[in-house]
């Protein structure tokens, strides 16, 4: 009839999200323990330090023995970055649950050779390093392959919770074990690796008895060349950026030494090789084809963005607190490793609430909107952390803290489901390891950023700061400008092994013949502490800003991924590699 109004056609309801099985929870919770083991690992050491080289015996701000320091705290990261997309690759091709358990046994096994350390002095140190390197080969299998496996494991429309209970997990590992270190070390330093042993020894009995391979596997050929020219060239860039920030020939750091040069220029080199290696190889390592895809691409760019602005920073907030806050608050040198760790948990805090929520979040409206907001809160922290005083009251310095964890759990489980949803099943292993591969070589790279601002900017000021403090308390000028002209670098790794560095770098025979109100000034908590306020301030701005920054690109890279992504079909996958046409 005309004017009737027609009736309209009811909505179909939207059929519910179908529930993981069993063995999808079984996948999460053994990789979660064992990305938190690999993690933990990572940062438990740093804490440890002071102990561990008491423990053989060992000066490290001696002459010569930074180097053992750095190796110490970045080996780790740098075999990982190196390692971890081959072993991916290796995992799409030979089974990623097989790689897996490979990797929980060789760390395991590394973690028990670490704690029964047989030599002194260098040897120790030696030995240390050593044995750090194949942990890291351990852990970057168990890096490599855990997203892969729970991606196989868990519907589309769940995994982002699952892979952001995972990411969240390496984050909340990264600084839970800056406690556990500090709580460790005061009874032992070898149980910092024995912890290891419950979780791996059960852990890899675990994997073996109850996880099995539900993806797609794809033998092929090795990439051989694509391997080495990536291995070494990755390899030298880090190693340089490790070297370039210790001290060359009476300069603070070491970028003008040929070496370094050398090293960059030719690790830059044979990284371009790599990629026209793998524009032409059938089978490569890399498949450069994923970067078609838009969310792949825009998601690893923001994550290597956010591993640059946050890696390093961890170091800055220790040397913050250890050098500067709590010896000023009445806490001695040698408890500070461990407060400065219980001092940082609100960040973990953040982590541990904002990461799951925000996976959960994503699985229902996408991973865009709630990534990005993740890094306006992020460069808000940082914003705030620039504002405030270095003698700071503690609850504004909590806050800032904690946004900037729930900041980083806010983008780090929507950005790691978008990148792995978006590749077809049989390259889950490859994403894994890239996207792994871009957050530990940002972790690197930020480390060597960070500590070249901060060192730059105290060279500028600390050394007559320095120098007129000591002349002040009857130090003789000629020993106080040498103790003043010694690399900054010295003083920014005193404060992070709990040390004076004053008491340190004057030495017992130049401070007995000081008066004694003297002595107690120089080796008191506060002497140090309140010389390197300002200099540490500006230097403290300079990296925050760039670290602000960065968050703002990751976020607009994050924008570019494209609008609500919806889980797509095995099928569709494949057709979007070929196309390269972006979901939503």
């Amino acid at each position: 009839m005309p004017g009737a109004k027609t009736p309209k056609t009811p909505k179909t309801p939207r059929p519910p999200a179908p529930k993981p099985d069993r063995y999808a929870w079984i996948a999460l919770a053994n990789t979660t323990a064992a990305i938190f083991m690999a993690a933990l690992d990572g940062s438990i050491v740093i804490i440890a330090l002071p102990a561990i080289f008491r423990g053989i015996h060992l000066d490290p701000l001696g002459p010569g023995n930074i180097t053992y320091l750095l190796w110490m705290i970045m080996g780790y990261r740098l075999v990982q970055a190196v390692l971890v997309v081959n072993l991916g690759r290796l995992g799409d091709m030979f089974g990623r649950v097989r790689m897996y358990n490979q990797g929980f046994v060789v760390f395991t096994v590394a973690s028990i050779l670490l704690s029964f350390d047989p030599f002194q002095g260098s040897g120790g140190a030696l030995w240390l390093i050593g044995w750090r390197f194949l942990q890291a080969i351990g852990g970057a299998m168990l890096m490599a392959n855990s997203a892969a496996i729970l991606t196989d494991a868990f519907p589309p429309e769940r995994r982002g919770f699952a892979l952001g209970t995972n990411q969240i997990a390496a984050l909340a590992g990264m600084f839970i074990g800056l406690v556990a270190g500090g709580l460790l070390a005061a009874w032992d330093w070898r149980a910092v690796f024995w912890i290891n042993l419950p979780v791996g020894v059960f852990g890899t009995l675990w994997a073996y008895l109850r996880l099995r391979d539900n993806g797609e596997r794809h033998r092929g050929k090795i990439d051989w060349w694509g391997n080495i020219t990536f291995a070494l060239g990755l390899g030298a860039v880090l190693v340089g950026i490790t070297y370039g920030i210790q001290p060359y020939h009476g300069s603070s750091m070491g970028w003008q030494s040929p070496v370094v040069l050398g090293e960059l220029i030719g690790g830059v080199a044979l990284l371009l090789v790599f990629v026209v290696i793998e524009s032409k190889v059938a089978e490569p390592m890399f498949r450069l084809s994923l970067f078609k895809i838009r969310e792949f691409t825009a998601g690893n760019i923001a994550g290597l963005l956010v591993s640059i602005a946050r890696g390093g920073i961890q170091f800055m907030l220790i040397i913050w607190l250890q050098g500067i806050w709590l010896p000023l608050h009445g806490y001695n040198y040698d408890q500070t490793p461990l407060w400065a760790g219980i001092f940082l948990l609100p960040m973990t805090a953040g982590f541990l609430v904002s990461g799951p929520v925000s996976g959960i979040l994503s699985d229902r409206f996408g991973s865009r909107g709630i990534a990005t907001a993740g890094m306006a809160v992020f460069a808000l922290s940082f914003v705030g952390l620039m504002l405030l005083p270095v003698n700071f009251p503690y609850w504004a310095f909590a806050t800032f803290v904690a946004l900037n964890g729930i900041g980083s759990g806010m983008f780090a489980s929507p950005n790691s489901s978008s990148i792995m949803g978006s590749v077809p099943p049989r390259d889950r292993g490859s994403a894994s390891g890239m996207r792994a591969t871009f957050q530990n070589s940002g972790t690197a790279v930020s480390i060597g950023v960070v500590f070249t601002l901060m060192i730059a900017g105290l060279s500028r000021s600390l050394p007559s700061t320095l120098s007129d403090g000591l002349i002040r308390l009857g130090v003789p000028a000629s020993a106080a400008h040498e103790v003043a002209s010694l690399p900054p670098v010295s003083s920014l790794f005193a404060s992070v092994l709990g040390v004076n560095p004053i008491e340190h770098l004057l030495g017992p025979g130049l401070l007995a013949k000081l008066p004694a109100s003297s002595q107690a000034e120089l080796t008191g908590r506060t002497f140090f502490p309140s010389l390197l306020q300002v200099p540490f301030h500006s230097g403290l701005i300079i990296v925050f800003a760039v670290s602000a920054g960065l968050s703002v690109l990751a976020g607009l890279a994050s924008l570019l991924r494209g609008k609500r992504q919806v889980p797509a079909s095995p099928k569709v996958d494949e057709s979007r590699l070929e196309s390269g046409v972006s979901r939503g």
